[in-house]
Order: structure tokens, then C-alpha cells, then sequence
């Protein structure tokens, strides 16, 4: 089993499902109304240079957030073997 990590530290190209949302209550909201429920499949697509935002793929939508919000976000990361969407 791979151990899980967060949203911010997925390499770009690599996918995973969200297990928990780790942040406040106005956070967690935001992030829900933005399809980031846990047991979603999240791809991240580009990792902006110098800590800057991160562009990830929910189903049909390409979301940019904040890396300290990603950080909030846990994941179970896909295995390299099974692909990414």
C-alpha cells in the first residue's frame, strides 16, 4: 500500500484520491464547493515555480489553488502502474 501525502507534495503528472480535507471549517467548505471531496480522484497537471500555485484536475475541471491549501488536502497517491486519467 503507498503511503499517503499531501496535495502539495504530488508530483505533476501523478494522481491520487482524496482520503481527508485537514484544514477550517471556511477551508474545508471552499474546497468541497470546488468538487475536493474525499474519495475524488485529483490529478496534478503544473507545479508553478517557486512555490507558487498548483494546477490539478477534478473529473472535467482544472482547478488552480494555493500550495498551502493543497498542503491541507491528504491523498492516497495512484500506483505508478495504474495511470492517471
Amino acid at each position: 500500500m503507498t503511503q499517503s501525502c499531501t496535495l502539495s507534495t504530488l508530483p505533476a503528472g501523478r494522481c491520487g484520491t482524496i482520503v481527508q480535507i485537514d484544514a477550517g471549517i471556511e477551508l474545508t467548505a471552499r474546497m468541497r464547493a470546488l468538487g475536493l471531496l474525499p474519495g475524488r480522484r485529483v490529478k496534478v497537471i503544473r507545479r508553478s515555480p517557486f512555490q507558487g500555485p498548483i494546477q490539478v484536475r477534478a473529473g472535467q475541471t482544472d482547478l488552480i489553488i494555493r500550495r498551502s491549501e493543497a498542503a491541507a488536502i491528504q491523498l492516497q497517491p495512484c500506483p505508478h502502474e495504474a495511470g492517471c486519467p
